[in-house]
C-alpha cells in the first residue's frame, strides 16, 4: 500500500538543496553544478561540487566539507575545473581553487585582499580572467585590537556608496585582472579611482578581452553612460566601441572574433523597455544591430521563485558564427532560443512552459545543459541533444522532498483587463481542494515591478496553499515579460494600470464558486508591499493584508535607498524637492488614512532597497489611525531576506503570514 502522501512544510527549508552553476565538460560527457544546504544546527550555508554524466547513472559530490564551493569552470580541455571557496578562517575572501576532474585534492591558486567577482579561462587553459574588487588598504592594515574595536566612521563623496545585499561598499572599484593558471601570479590589467569594469570576456585568439565600463566623469551621476570596450591581454588603453546609449552586459565575442554579441536597451532611464541581443563589429567599423526588435520580447531568465536567483547567460554563438543561443524571459517562463545573424530564423531550442536557468554547451555544440525549473520542482539539471532534441534528466535533487509531498493544484488563467487588455495569472488551490467547498483566499503581488511571476516553484505560496488557501498571483501592466507596452503601462504612474489590473484579477477570482467574498486577504513584498499599502487606502475588499519591506512614501525613499536619485527616472519626475507634488501623489502615505484593514507590516532591518523607515511610517500611521496592526523586525537582513536569508528568519516571516491570515480569514 502507498505511503500517503504529505503536505509540504516550512522545516522542508532545512530540508530541500539550491541548484546554481550549472556548466557542461568540453567533451559533452559530464555536467558540473552547485548544490547549497543549510546546517539547522548553525544556520550555516554551505555548498559543495556534484557533478553528473550525461549519458545517465548517478550523480556525485565532487568537493567535501562545510565551506562554499561555487563558480565551477572547465577548463578548454576538462582536465580541471577552477571554483572559488573560502575554506580557512585566514581567507578573508573566497579564492580560486583547481581540482583535477580525475580526482585529488583540489589546489588553491591565489590569494588575493578582495573579492572575485567574476571568472573565466583563456581560451588555451593557461590564464585565468577575473573582476576583482581589492579591499580598502586601511582594512587590510589594521591590528587586532581595531578590527576588535569595529568601524570608526564611514567616509564617502560618491553617490552610490551603499548596496543591497552587500552592504557599505569600500572605496575600492572591480577591475580586470589576469591570473596565471599554474603559479597563481595576478597582473592588474585596469585601474581607476572611480570606474569599474564588468563583464570581462576573452576574444577567440586569447589576445584581447571585451568588457564594460561607464566612463563618465561622474558614473554615479550618469548611470547609464555605458560602454563596450575591448583592451590587450597586454594591457594598454582600451579601445570603445561605439554603441547606443543604455545599460549594457554580457558580451561574447563569434568565434571568428569578427563579432561581438551583447545584451542591451536603447535610452538612457527606460528600463521598461525590452532588455535585446545586439552585436557589433569588433573593430567599431559599423553600428550595432539589435537582432530581436521586431519581436518584442526580452533577453532574461528571470521568474520570481523563492529558491536561488535565476542565471541569465551571455548569448552564445553557434560554431560556424551563423547564429546566436539566448534566453526570451516571456508568459511566465523563460526559454531558450537562437536567432540567426541577419535577425531572422527565430527558433526554441528549450521551449517548455518553465525557467531555464545557467546553459551552456559542449565544444561541439551537440549537447547543450541547463538548469530547469518548473511549478512542481525548484530545478534538475537538464541535458538536450541539440540535433535531435532528445532531453535527459541527470539528477533527482530534492526529489524525496517532493515525491512524499501533496503539492498544489494549479491552474493558469488568461483573462481580460479592464482596457481589454490580456493578462496571464496562476491559480494555487489547496492539495484536497474541493470544489464545492468555500475557501480563503490570497492574492500575491510580485515585486519590481520590472520583473514577472511564472512557472516556477515557490515554497511560501505551497505552503500557504496546504494550509488551506487558495494562493493567486498574475502579472499586471508594469512588469516585464510580456512586451513594452506592458512594462511601460505605469512608467511615472505607479497605483494606476497596475490597481485596475490587479482589481480586475480580484474581480475574476470572487467569481469563482470556491472563493469565500467575505476571507480575501491580500500580500506582497517590495513594490508588492507598495501595492498592497496602496489596495487598502484605494478600497476595503480585503478583509487582511500583510506588507513586507514595503515603499510607502516615495519623499523618503528618494537618496535613502541603494537606488538613490536614480528613483527619479521611474517616477518621472525632477527631485522632490523640486517637484513634491508628484512623488507624494504616488505615495501610498497619501492614503493611509483612508485605511480600515487590518494589516501586518514586516521590514528586515538591514534593508538597503526599501529601508526599514518605509515600515516604520506606515506602522505609526495604523496605529494612530486604530487600525489593527504589528511590526515583524527582522534583525541583520537585506531586502532579499524571503528568498537568501537566514532559514529560521525566513520560516518564522512564513509563520507569522499564516499566524495574520489564520486570525482574519479563518
Amino acid at each position: 500500500m502507498p505511503t500517503p502522501k504529505k503536505s509540504i512544510t516550512l522545516d522542508d527549508l532545512y530540508r530541500m538543496q539550491v541548484l546554481s552553476g550549472v556548466c557542461i565538460s568540453p567533451d559533452g560527457e559530464h555536467v558540473i553544478y552547485t548544490l547549497q544546504r543549510v546546517d539547522r544546527e548553525t544556520e550555516s550555508k554551505y555548498s559543495n561540487l556534484w557533478v553528473a554524466p550525461t549519458a545517465g547513472g548517478e550523480a556525485r559530490q565532487f568537493t567535501q566539507g562545510d565551506q562554499t564551493d561555487t563558480t565551477p569552470r572547465w577548463s578548454p580541455d576538462g582536465s580541471q575545473i577552477a571554483f572559488l571557496s573560502k575554506r580557512t578562517a585566514k581567507e578573508k575572501t573566497p579564492q580560486i581553487y583547481l581540482i583535477a576532474f580525475s580526482g585529488g585534492e583540489a589546489r588553491k591558486l591565489t590569494s588575493i585582499d578582495g573579492e572575485i567577482r567574476e571568472m573565466q579561462w583563456s581560451p588555451d587553459g593557461r590564464k585565468l580572467l577575473c573582476a576583482i574588487r581589492k579591499m580598502d588598504s586601511d582594512l587590510l592594515n589594521q591590528d587586532e585590537q581595531k578590527k576588535k574595536l569595529g568601524v570608526v566612521a564611514r567616509h564617502y563623496d560618491r553617490l552610490f556608496y551603499k548596496l543591497d545585499g552587500e552592504g557599505y561598499l569600500p572605496h575600492e572599484r572591480t577591475h580586470l585582472w589576469l591570473i596565471d593558471a599554474r603559479t597563481g601570479k595576478a597582473k592588474q590589467l585596469t585601474d581607476h579611482a572611480i570606474w569599474d569594469e564588468f563583464n570581462p570576456t576573452f576574444s577567440p585568439d586569447g589576445k584581447s578581452i571585451a568588457f564594460f565600463s561607464n566612463h563618465a566623469s561622474d558614473p554615479d551621476l550618469d548611470p547609464y553612460a555605458v560602454d563596450l570596450f575591448v583592451i590587450s591581454t597586454d594591457g594598454g588603453e582600451p579601445r570603445k566601441i561605439k554603441t547606443p546609449e543604455g545599460s549594457k552586459k554580457l558580451a561574447s565575442f563569434s568565434p571568428d572574433g569578427r563579432f561581438i554579441a551583447y545584451v542591451g536597451t536603447d535610452g538612457k532611464g527606460l528600463d521598461y523597455r525590452n532588455e535585446c541581443l545586439w552585436i557589433v563589429p569588433a573593430d567599431g567599423s559599423k553600428s550595432a544591430k539589435n537582432l530581436i526588435e521586431k519581436y518584442d520580447f526580452e533577453v532574461s531568465g528571470m521568474v520570481i521563485n523563492d529558491f536561488g536567483t535565476p542565471e541569465t547567460m551571455p548569448p552564445v554563438w553557434s560554431n560556424d558564427g551563423k547564429k546566436l543561443y539566448f534566453q526570451v524571459g516571456m508568459h511566465g517562463s523563460s526559454l531558450l532560443k537562437s536567432i540567426a545573424m541577419d535577425g531572422e530564423d527565430l527558433r526554441d531550442v528549450v521551449g517548455e512552459g518553465g525557467m531555464v536557468s545557467g546553459f551552456s554547451f559542449d565544444k561541439m555544440q551537440t549537447k547543450v545543459a541547463y538548469h530547469f525549473g518548473q511549478m512542481d520542482d525548484p530545478g534538475q539539471v537538464y541535458v538536450r541533444e541539440v540535433e535531435s532534441g532528445t532531453t535527459r534528466i541527470l539528477t533527482r535533487i530534492n526529489r524525496e522532498v517532493l515525491d512524499r509531498s501533496e503539492m498544489s493544484k494549479v491552474e493558469e488563467v488568461w483573462f481580460r483587463g479592464p482596457d481589454k487588455n490580456f493578462l496571464q495569472g496562476w491559480i494555487m488551490k489547496p492539495p484536497s481542494f474541493n470544489p464545492r467547498k468555500k475557501y480563503p483566499s490570497i492574492l500575491y503581488i510580485h515585486g519590481g515591478p520590472l520583473t514577472q511571476y511564472g512557472k516556477l516553484f515557490f515554497h511560501e505560496f505551497e505552503v500557504l496553499a496546504a494550509n488551506g488557501y487558495v494562493v493567486y498571483f498574475c502579472n499586471p501592466r508594469g512588469g516585464k515579460g510580456y512586451g513594452e507596452e506592458h512594462a511601460a503601462a505605469i512608467w511615472g504612474a505607479w497605483g494606476s494600470a497596475d490597481y485596475d489590473d490587479l482589481m480586475a484579477w480580484t474581480d475574476h477570482m470572487e467569481k469563482q464558486p470556491y472563493i469565500d467574498r467575505e476571507r480575501m486577504g491580500v500580500t506582497g513584498g517590495s513594490y508588492g508591499g507598495y501595492m498592497t499599502l496602496w489596495i487598502i487606502g484605494h478600497t476595503k475588499r480585503f478583509q487582511a493584508a500583510i506588507t513586507d519591506r514595503c515603499v510607502s512614501n516615495f519623499i523618503s525613499e528618494w537618496g535613502s535607498s541603494d537606488v538613490n536619485w536614480t528613483f527619479e527616472y521611474e517616477v518621472e519626475a525632477e527631485p522632490p524637492y523640486k517637484d513634491f507634488k508628484k512623488w507624494w501623489d504616488m505615495s501610498p502615505m497619501k492614503y493611509i488614512g483612508n485605511a480600515k484593514t487590518p494589516t501586518l507590516v514586516q521590514h528586515y532591518e538591514n534593508d538597503l532597497r526599501c529601508p526599514i523607515e518605509q515600515g516604520e511610517q506606515v506602522f505609526v500611521a495604523l496605529k494612530r489611525l486604530s487600525v489593527d496592526t504589528e511590526f515583524v523586525r527582522y534583525p541583520d537582513e537585506f531586502h532579499g531576506m524571503s528568498r537568501t536569508g537566514r532559514t529560521d528568519r525566513r520560516i518564522e516571516r512564513i509563520k507569522h503570514i499564516l499566524r495574520w491570515f489564520d486570525k482574519y480569514l479563518k
